[in-house]
């Protein structure tokens, strides 16, 4: 995940289909990762890149408000398109959290006894 290298052309066009059907980067208003993504963009998009320009003056014009937006700003890795590789190396080392929790359960685990009993009382 991630917009790659938003000092280059390639990163900022990538960034600009990333916008090419949404307002803000997570959500539908602006917000940290907003914040976050426009500090990393060093000067405005060119205006070949519409959405991307569009974005970048809006949030822009954010300036004094950037503290009070709503959310947390975590790394630049973590906000852009899920097929697009994470090249500024600040997303790599957090890749153990997403094995903390399993919120859908998993084939490889074993059914408890208890668990295997009550799933055929409730067929």
């Amino acid at each position: 995940m991630g917009f790659g290298d938003l000092k280059s052309p390639a990163g900022l066009q990538v960034l600009n289909d990333y916008l090419a059907d949404k307002s803000y980067i997570e959500g539908y208003v602006p917000s940290q990762a907003d914040v976050a993504v426009f500090e990393a963009v060093s000067s405005p998009p060119p205006a070949d890149l519409c959405h991307a320009l569009r974005w970048y003056n809006h949030i822009k014009s954010y300036e004094k408000e950037k503290a009070s937006l709503p959310g947390v700003k975590k790394a630049l890795g973590k906000y852009g398109p899920a097929d697009v590789e994470d090249t500024t190396g600040s997303g790599a080392t957090d890749s153990k959290d997403d094995d903390d929790i399993d919120l859908f359960g998993s084939d490889d685990e074993e059914e408890s006894e208890e668990a295997k009993r009550l799933r055929e009382e409730r067929l």
